[in-house]
């Protein structure tokens, strides 16, 4: 599974190059978990609506090659958006269909179904955009509340700064999740808030350095709040 979702990224992102697309590729240590992870992330705009992937892979710790991992690549999780949009040119351009697909290593998919509203500054540098979509799962049952709501987020030059940027997004939704201690949950959080500064003026304008904090709440296992705290460089094509 893990080489059909690095293979399938690879091909996307062979296509995202050639159609001078937006893509970067980062790379984080996690504090919180200690291990490191990479991510593949393109955006495509076009006549008929967005494109936008991201492909992360979490590296086995030390303690697991220590006791015999055989792969370096500990679990993959790979997302495929695509917004539709053929009214670009009426009063409704801000508003658009979604489709997304999301899928792991550890289990079964889940598309989603659902709208987006795009909402931006006059000149872009301020960007959030909100979708509401219908979850649902592939080979499992659907959760009893089977609805997700994503916010993403995109502040450029931050505080005046030239090359400051503050993005991220954040994720609410339903799920049957069932903890350790035998207590339920059914609905999870997830944001990474990002800041990065680009060293263009002191070294290269395609390389960015900062990080990120994944804040969850009923998360990856994990019941009630977690936060870790990552330390990463950015290369944008």
């Amino acid at each position: 599974m893990i080489k059909k979702l690095f293979l399938s990224a690879v091909a996307v992102a062979a296509f995202a190059f050639a159609a001078n697309a937006q893509t970067n590729i980062q790379s984080f240590y996690d504090f919180g978990r200690g291990y490191a992870t990479s991510t593949v992330e393109m955006f495509k705009g076009d006549k008929f609506g967005d494109t936008f992937f991201f492909l992360d892979h979490y590296y086995s710790t030390a303690d697991q090659r220590k006791n015999g991992t055989s792969s370096a690549i500990n679990g993959s999780y790979f997302e495929i958006e695509r917004g539709i949009n053929f009214w670009q040119d009426s009063n409704l351009k801000d508003l658009s269909g979604h489709v997304e697909y999301d899928g792991s290593t550890w289990g079964a998919g889940i598309w989603c179904f659902g709208a987006k509203y795009f909402l931006h500054s006059a000149d872009y540098s301020k960007t959030f955009t909100i979708a509401l979509m219908y979850d649902l799962h592939v080979g499992v049952g659907a959760a009893d509340v089977p609805i997700k709501l994503t916010g993403v987020w995109g502040l450029n030059d931050l505080f005046g700064l030239k090359g400051l940027v503050f993005k991220g997004f954040i994720d609410v939704w339903g799920n049957n999740s069932i903890f350790l201690d035998g207590s339920t949950a059914k609905f999870s959080v997830l944001t990474e808030p990002q800041l990065w500064f680009n060293l263009g003026s002191v070294f290269d304008n395609h390389l960015d350095v900062g990080g990120e904090v994944e804040l969850s709440y009923n998360f990856a296992g994990n019941k009630g709040f977690k936060c870790n705290p990552c330390a990463g460089l950015r290369w944008t094509f």
